[in-house]
């Protein structure tokens, strides 16, 4: 039998909109609240900004585009400079005019189209930046933080484990054993059986829920502007357009659907960039598309607008009301960390898939080459500074993706490589 898959524009059953929009909330929640901690921002209004923005994103993308929009870590180093040497509210005024940037380049696209796409981002280097998605985050799953487990640190104990093997083990057997309903809230019934495994075992803190005020209100702050701070966060625009394509291109082979072209990379481009300015304004962070977001549509088939919708206003409340958010961070890291495992393995695999869909030809040189530095530059650990942005990961391996495309384009079209 068959998985049930709900469609963009499919509506889910009442029963299971509940349920299912708090399984995106959760699987989004840990890394979205990660940013605004380091950042040292009040979470509450990083929470609100997120709903808010992934709204207008299905608003702007008339529904088509599954896109669930998180705090995004791409801004991190440059923000991190600019806060430390002028203050968090010229940061701010950085997102917002990278976020305005970005909202031009949406309106160049849709006056030129993206048939240059494939010059840059040929189907071999696309595949292999999709794929270091994934593969790059794959470490935050099992050192401590937020978002990961405790299992490569000095204090880990046999309970860490138990815990995570626990999670990661309900959501491999639910993802290929679950039927009808249960097979659509595999990552919900996860982090329920980790979450109480963690309790049972005397690893929960309820103290946050016990403490937290009933109401709380979104710290507001107004962006201010100079020169430097927004030539320090400029750079972050190439990575951000990088990675949103690469998100649009995998969440495209998920679902069945091309996204580049409807609703438009322009309307998905220009949504992203306005929820970043919108929240820059305000004194939020930068918002992204979610590879979490994408990782949970792979494992269970629902790919419902609706559900997104859902976890956008649960987003919302929680910068309200207290006792919900702060139930949300006593998920241990190993619960989390254990979900994350999966989903973001299914990330990386989707970029394998695409290389596979797209039939790409190893025997030509040009492809071997641009898949194995995609992958080499993501994966070795390599980082270069560049206007005191540091590049590493998937950030240099697409820069150096696109570089080393336009060189084999040229070269391809004065006839000096033969294949």
């Amino acid at each position: 039998m068959k998985k049930k898959i709900y469609q963009v524009e499919e509506k889910v059953p009442s029963g299971l909109f509940i349920p299912l929009s708090i399984q995106h909330t959760f699987a989004m929640f840990g890394a979205s609240v990660l940013v605004p901690l380091i950042l040292n921002i009040d979470a509450g209004i990083v929470l609100l900004m997120n709903g808010i923005g992934t709204l207008l994103f299905i608003v702007i993308t008339k529904g088509k585009a599954p896109a669930y929009l998180g705090s995004s870590f791409a801004f991190l180093a440059p923000a991190t400079a600019v806060i430390a040497k002028s203050g968090i509210e010229y940061a701010s005024g950085a997102f917002v005019v990278v976020g305005l940037l970005g909202c031009i380049l949406a309106y160049i696209i849709f006056k030129y189209g993206t048939d240059w796409i494939d010059i840059v981002l040929p189907p071999a280097a696309m595949g292999a930046v999709v794929a270091l998605i994934g593969f790059e985050l794959a470490t935050a799953t099992v050192h401590g933080g937020t978002i990961g487990a405790n299992l490569m640190t000095d204090t880990r104990t046999s309970v860490d484990i138990i815990v995570f093997a626990v999670t990661i083990a309900t959501a491999v057997i639910g993802s290929v054993a679950f039927k009808g309903f249960l097979s659509t809230i595999t990552i919900l019934i996860a982090i329920i059986v980790g979450y109480i495994t963690a309790a049972i075992l005397g690893t929960v803190d309820f103290t946050p829920v016990l403490q937290a005020n009933l109401f709380t209100f979104p710290k507001f702050s107004a962006p201010r502007f100079n020169v430097q701070s927004i030539l320090t966060m400029l750079p972050v625009l190439l990575v951000i357009t990088s990675e949103h394509i690469s998100h649009q291109v995998v969440t495209s082979n998920i679902i069945g659907k091309d996204l580049l072209k409807d609703p438009g990379l322009h309307r998905s481009i220009f949504a992203d960039n306005f929820s970043t300015a919108l929240s820059g304004l305000v004194g939020g962070v930068p918002t992204t598309t979610y590879g979490e977001n994408i990782g949970v549509m792979a494992i269970t088939g629902v790919y419902s607008v609706q559900v997104i919708r859902g976890a956008a206003i649960i987003s919302i409340l929680m910068a309200f009301v207290g006792p919900l958010a702060a139930f949300i961070t006593t998920i241990p890291g190993n619960v989390i960390g254990g979900v994350t495992f999966l989903l973001y393995g299914m990330i990386g695999t989707s970029g394998i898939r695409l290389l596979v869909d797209q039939r790409v030809d190893y025997s030509k040189v040009t492809n071997l080459i641009l898949t194995s530095i995609v992958f080499v530059t993501g994966l070795s650990g390599l980082a270069i500074n560049f206007m005191g942005v540091e590049l590493k990961g998937m950030v240099l391996a697409s820069v150096f993706a696109v570089a080393i495309s336009l060189i084999f384009y040229i070269m391809k079209s004065l006839n000096i490589i033969n294949e």
